[in-house]
């Protein structure tokens, strides 16, 4: 059933498209924008950046998903404006009109004020940014193994991840395994678990937001694996070549030509928009500080949900992660389906169902309150929590038949170099340096 009442989602991700689901019987008509066709499910991404996974198996087209929902349809198109005094969104093919605006853009990469180093240090956002990585890693083996110089041969099989929240963490721990388990009999020139890992960043312990104790047991399961943990550690430069850290009024230098950027994240180009727009104040992140009930203060017909939201819980901002979008996206879908019906809500409050983290094959570490788990038992929570969290049973199937096959023959069968030019020589951004 369908009506005149115009819903408008800004982003596919898990804030917009649980919003959009969650409308599938009310009396409105939902149109989603997005300027990519599919949703992507993040927490695996460094799946796909380490081979573990194919792209496919966590993107879904969004037109798939939400193709039997009689009152959605799906736009692909690149937000240039929004207007809300006439209550219209501008994108470069034209106007949409809505009654209410949700803008759910997600956040971006963030060099804090280094955006040089970008070139050398690649963040993790998208399935491009998978692929690049994914290529950096392959081809730091491969550059290594034609290498006769074992100075620079050991450049090639440094890898140096900064930032240690779980992101970090998780990539660390998959690299290990690349190493340690997936590539010990490819090479001939090179034994692949000569290879070094550090896991760089500013704070004190890894998974600083975690229970101190689930800090000390991850710690203790990357050091098993060979992962190096530098904490108190600044970056202060990044070279094709290097990297430079700062720590205990001393510079150290790490020779290396891999360096993955897992540290930071700033708000979406869409936060500044709406805020030159509809005068909504933003945070130093570009985030768009919101009221209770997730609207945007004197537009109370715009909302802005998941990690574009700054939302005070208490004197904490709630973090920018996928639970707090999804319930946040059927917090709004609640208050939408309420004002029509002429009632009211109470604000959002965010229900915390716990945090998990992987460090490699076996090991992870579960916060769910006063309940902290470890090791095996940790490893199958976050196995069956990120199984179920897929949107298709198709993609479920396809990742879970992955992850036995990986986990049966200890290999990563998705680990190609896809960036070569039609001659096959190597891109000039990907190739080792002279």
């Amino acid at each position: 059933m369908t009506s005149n009442f115009r819903v408008v989602i800004i982003g596919g991700g898990f804030a917009g498209l649980t919003l959009a689901r969650a409308l599938r019987r009310a009396p409105v008509d939902v149109t989603l924008i997005d300027k990519r066709n599919f949703h992507l499910f993040q927490p695996l991404l460094y799946q796909v950046a380490t081979g573990g996974l194919s792209n496919a198996n966590i993107a879904i087209p969004i037109r798939s998903i939400l193709s039997r929902q009689s009152n959605a349809r799906v736009l692909l198109a690149d937000i240039t404006g929004i207007d809300p005094q006439r209550k219209l969104v501008h994108h470069k093919n034209g106007t949409v009109p809505y009654d209410t605006l949700v803008v759910a853009t997600g956040s971006d990469k963030f060099y804090f004020g280094h955006d040089e180093w970008q070139q050398f240090a690649p963040g993790l956002k998208t399935i491009e940014d998978a692929l690049v990585y994914r290529n950096k890693v392959m081809m730091a083996f491969e550059a290594a193994e034609l290498e006769t110089d074992p100075a620079i041969r050991q450049e090639h099989l440094t890898f140096v991840v900064v930032g240690a929240g779980p992101t970090g963490v998780e990539l660390a721990g998959a690299l290990a395994d690349i190493k340690n388990l997936t590539l010990k009999h490819d090479f001939r020139s090179i034994n692949p678990r000569d290879a070094k890992i550090y896991i760089v960043d500013a704070m004190d312990r890894v998974l600083p937001t975690y229970p101190e104790d689930l800090s000390v047991k991850a710690k203790a399961s990357l050091e098993k694996i060979g992962v190096t943990v530098i904490n108190k550690a600044r970056v202060t430069g990044i070279t094709d070549r290097a990297v430079t850290i700062s720590r205990d009024d001393k510079i150290e230098t790490i020779p290396t030509r891999t360096v993955l950027w897992a540290a930071g994240i700033k708000a979406s180009p869409l936060g500044r928009i709406l805020s030159e727009s509809s005068g909504a104040e933003t945070d130093r992140m570009g985030r768009v500080i919101v009221e209770e009930d997730c609207s945007v203060k004197g537009h109370p017909e715009i909302f802005v949900i998941g990690d574009l939201a700054h939302f005070k819980s208490g004197d904490a901002t709630l973090p920018a992660v996928a639970p707090v979008a999804m319930q946040q996206g059927r917090y709004v879908a609640s208050l939408i389906r309420n004002r029509i019906q002429g009632k009211s809500m109470p604000g959002f409050s965010y229900r915390d169902m716990g945090t998990l983290a992987t460090i490699g094959r076996n090991a992870a570490v579960a916060d769910f309150g006063g309940l902290h788990f470890s090791g095996w038992p940790a490893w199958l929570i976050w196995l069956f929590v990120h199984l179920m969290a897929i949107v298709e049973f198709g993609n479920r199937l396809l990742i879970v038949t992955q992850w036995g096959w990986n986990y049966l023959t200890w290999r990563r069968s998705a680990r190609l170099i896809t960036n070569l030019c039609p001659d096959d020589c190597i891109k000039p951004e990907q190739a080792p340096p002279d």
